[in-house]
């Protein structure tokens, strides 16, 4: 009959406290990645919020509103600190919406102020 050597199953010596370290370095990465994700998303979001402002003001400008309560309509779905520019040619008006995400920070801060821009453009219906 063979002898069972003692520490049968148990890790050498040379890899105890591995899984710890490797913890200790995978688990800021998965951090930075999550924090940089969420960061996307919320640049997603802005960029369907600009989209929907500057329909809801075309829509508004094409009936015949003015373009306080056109622009008015279009704030209430922009998000914060949103530019509105519209222009006039004949028959079409198109509105220009922009806003800025500003970078996550922290560790992240080296990302700059990202620019989302939206424009529609639509026809003035007749005797508006």
């Amino acid at each position: 009959m063979g002898c069972l050597s003692a520490g049968f199953g148990a890790r050498p010596r040379s890899e105890v406290g591995a899984v710890t370290a490797e913890t200790a370095v995978a688990l800021p990465v998965l951090v930075i990645v999550a924090a940089a994700l969420g960061w996307f998303l919320v640049v997603g979001v802005t960029q369907a919020r600009v989209d929907d402002a500057a329909r809801e003001t075309v829509r508004a400008l094409s009936r015949g509103d003015s373009q306080d309560s056109s622009e008015g309509l279009g704030r209430r779905v922009a998000p914060a600190g949103a530019a509105f520019e519209v222009h006039h040619d004949g028959d079409f008006v198109t509105v220009t919406v922009t806003a800025e995400v500003p970078g996550p920070g922290g560790i992240l801060g080296f990302l700059p102020v990202h620019q989302v821009r939206a424009e529609a453009a639509g026809a003035v219906e007749p005797g508006s």
